[in-house]
This record gives C-alpha cells, sequence and structure tokens, in this order.
C-alpha cells in the first residue's frame, strides 16, 4: 500500500498549506482569477511563495482588487505611490509590469474573447497530470512553458520567462504537479 502523504512543499507555512489544499492545481477558467494568479506568479520571481501569500490581500487592496481594467490604466504616478507601500511586493520592474501585462491581457481577450480561450488551445482545453513519486521529479519548466512564455512576450507581457509560465500553469490547473500520493492529485484526477 502507498503511503499517504502531501507535496512537502504545502508544509512550510499555514499560507501555503491552504492555497496546496484548496487553489494549487484546482482548473479555473475565470479570466479575472487567470489574471490574478498571472500577477501573483510575476510578483513571485525570485522570492518565496509564503511571502506572496502573506502578502497577497495587501496586494489585492493596493492593486484594486486586480481589476483589468483599473491595472490597465495605471500611471507612472500610481506606480510610484506603489513603490511607497510596505505591505507589498515593492520592486519597480514588476510594479510597472502590471499596466503592461493588464494591456497586453486585454488585447488577447479582444482576440480570443477570453484569456482562458487562448491559454486552454494550448492544450485543446484538456490538464496535464503529472505522474510524479516526489517533489524531486517535478519540473522547473517544459517545452510548453516555453512555448506559452514566448508568444506572451512577443505580445507585450513582461515577467512571464518559461519558469514563471510553468508555475501559472500549475496554479490555474493546466498542469497538475501534485505529487501522486498527495490526496489533492487523485482528487484533481478524477
Amino acid at each position: 500500500m502507498t503511503e499517504v502523504r502531501q507535496c512537502a512543499w504545502a508544509a512550510r507555512s499555514p499560507e501555503e498549506q491552504l492555497y496546496h489544499d484548496t487553489e494549487w492545481g484546482v482548473p479555473t477558467h475565470e479570466d479575472s482569477i487567470l489574471f490574478e494568479f498571472l500577477i501573483l506568479e510575476t510578483m513571485q520571481a525570485g522570492l518565496s511563495w509564503t511571502l506572496v501569500l502573506k502578502r497577497r490581500e495587501a496586494m489585492r487592496e493596493a492593486f484594486d482588487g486586480f481589476d483589468i481594467n483599473t491595472l490597465a490604466a495605471y500611471t507612472p504616478v500610481k506606480e510610484a505611490k506603489l513603490l511607497e507601500n510596505p505591505n507589498i511586493i515593492r520592486n519597480r520592474l514588476k510594479i510597472a509590469s502590471l499596466r503592461k501585462n493588464a494591456v497586453a491581457f486585454k488585447q488577447i481577450q479582444a482576440e480570443f474573447g477570453s484569456f482562458d480561450a487562448y491559454i486552454r488551445a494550448y492544450t485543446n482545453g484538456a490538464s496535464i497530470v503529472g505522474h510524479w513519486q516526489t517533489e524531486a521529479d517535478v519540473p522547473a519548466m517544459t517545452p510548453l512553458a516555453e512555448q506559452i512564455s514566448k508568444d506572451l512576450k512577443k505580445r507585450g507581457f513582461t515577467f512571464v520567462g518559461p519558469t514563471i509560465v510553468y508555475s501559472f500553469l500549475q496554479a490555474i490547473g493546466m498542469i497538475n504537479d501534485h505529487i501522486i500520493t498527495c490526496p489533492c492529485y487523485e482528487r484533481l484526477t478524477k
């Protein structure tokens, strides 16, 4: 009988445990949630996921509820004000990416009808299931993530390297990378 154990990374903090158990890898198709996850993955670059989750609500408030239209209209004055907020991740380039990525996101919505339609076309709407024994088996990126990253960059997105894109695909449930002994693995593969 296989020992039941969850993905080890989730035990690092209460925030990660809750995120792992309720959000990570759960397929979502709502553009507003997809955009939020894209922002969170951008903010995480080079930092711990625990830090991002601890500052998530402060970022939600500071970033106007992650509203795509509002973020697309951000000005240099608004960006400068955000850089003064000690409760969020204050990286000048990441803050500037909010507007750029919102504008590019809206352009994809206009072209494809929704960001979900655009991103899910890469897998014909299916979720990819990893069959990983341990977390060490899970890749940091894949050719699919590299392909999407390249296209997003061409479309004007920033902070969308292959590793960030792969993390995004995991977060939104396009890829199920829960290890096979994790209770979430079975729940999400049914």
